[in-house]
């Protein structure tokens, strides 16, 4: 049987996750070096917004969770050639879903055994809640059918953002963090401690994972596409591309309506970073597994290729601690922004050179 496997996918989840490995403290204490215009606008880049707008740390998560999707029309083709059952099949997208919400609690502290104050809500969740629904989606309906949950989803969402609000809360904002139906509904159901606003919001909660979903229904459009035959290369990257601008279109408009908000992961955010998504796929895709320029990718698939492994290692295993012991004389020896830069560098280093043992030994967590 054929190696699907796409080099690309690989490499952009492994420039993705060096953002979350350091790479964006190592970019701030850069541009710290020379602060003006340009470098102060790229170091904010490296932050999250407080609540409506997008920036560059925004996208790292949705990326992750699109890159998930593109991933799952290869996996399933590759078990049902290989005579996988329905059952087997719904059992493993169940198991996947499960076994990111328990890696997510074990991030969040699950063997400090404080139940009262666990947070079940985390990343991870996200994620295996929100493509454990596109999978399902996409193992029952056409892409036509799912084309049309995924626009009811969004128009819908938008709709309850825009017009309903919390009850509890007389007179707040319906798109504010404190009035909004998001909030309300994590507060009735979402299990474990809520961290924001003394508990009154939750980033990662449950309502929010609805469009979540369709963040990862449009990384298995994706994935379908780049598997179709009928197309070549240079088509799909086009094609890729015009769904980007389209994308792009529709949450500039939308954001009139509903702002671009990640926190409550809106139907406008959803297409804003679908847009970056989906253009950072066919770029790479583009370089990569078609014009076949693929000696320069090995520092990015050895993260990619252990994405979750890092995630979790770096609330586990002491890097700044190992970064220190090697680099912290020389950075001891430089000014403060310098010794900033040196410490950065330090710990992307370690941490790369952690994945780089595994990748050379063939270790990998899959999940």
């Amino acid at each position: 049987m054929k190696n699907e496997r796409l080099m690309s996918l690989d490499t952009l989840r492994g420039f993705d996750m060096f953002f979350i490995m350091g790479l964006s403290g190592l970019i701030a204490s850069l541009c710290a070096l020379c602060p003006n215009a340009v470098t102060n606008a790229i170091a904010e880049q490296m932050s999250h917004v407080d609540w409506n707008g997008l920036r560059h740390h925004d996208t790292i998560f949705p990326l992750f969770l699109f890159l998930a999707g593109v991933s799952f029309p290869f996996s399933l083709a590759k078990q049902q050639a290989l005579g996988a059952s329905s059952k087997s099949i719904y059992w493993k997208i169940f198991r996947r879903a499960a076994m990111l919400i328990l890696l997510g609690m074990i991030y969040n502290g699950l063997f400090r055994l404080n139940f009262e104050n666990l947070r079940v809500a985390s990343v991870l969740a996200r994620i295996g809640i929100a493509w454990a629904g596109a999978a399902l989606l996409y193992v029952n309906f056409g892409v036509r059918t799912r084309a049309c949950i995924a626009a009811a989803i969004l128009v819908i969402y938008a709709l309850l953002s825009k017009f309903v609000g919390a009850p509890d809360v007389v007179g707040a904002d319906p798109l504010s963090m404190e009035g909004s139906l998001v909030g309300y509904i994590d507060r009735l159901f979402l299990p474990g401690r809520l961290l924001y606003l003394d508990g009154a919001f939750d980033p990662e909660g449950l309502f929010s994972a609805v469009p979540a979903v369709v963040t990862a229904m449009l990384g298995m459009f994706t994935g379908e596409l780049i598997r179709e035959q009928k197309f070549s290369g240079e088509r799909k990257t086009v094609m890729m591309l015009i769904g980007a601008v389209v994308l792009a279109v529709v949450a500039w408009l939308g954001s009139y309506f509903v702002p671009v908000n990640k926190m409550l992961w809106s139907s406008t955010f959803v297409c804003a970073v679908g847009s970056y998504s989906l253009a950072m796929m066919a770029i790479f895709y583009y370089i990569v597994d078609v014009k076949g320029w693929q000696k320069w990718t090995l520092p990015f698939r050895v993260v990619g290729m252990n994405s979750i492994t890092i995630y979790l290692a770096q609330s586990i295993i002491g890097f700044s601690g190992i970064a220190k012991f090697f680099f912290g004389g020389i950075a001891g020896l430089c000014s403060e922004p310098w010794a900033a830069v040196v410490n950065g560098a330090a710990y992307v280093l370690v941490c790369w050179l952690f994945l780089y043992f595994l990748y050379r030994q063939k270790i990998f967590l899959k999940v």
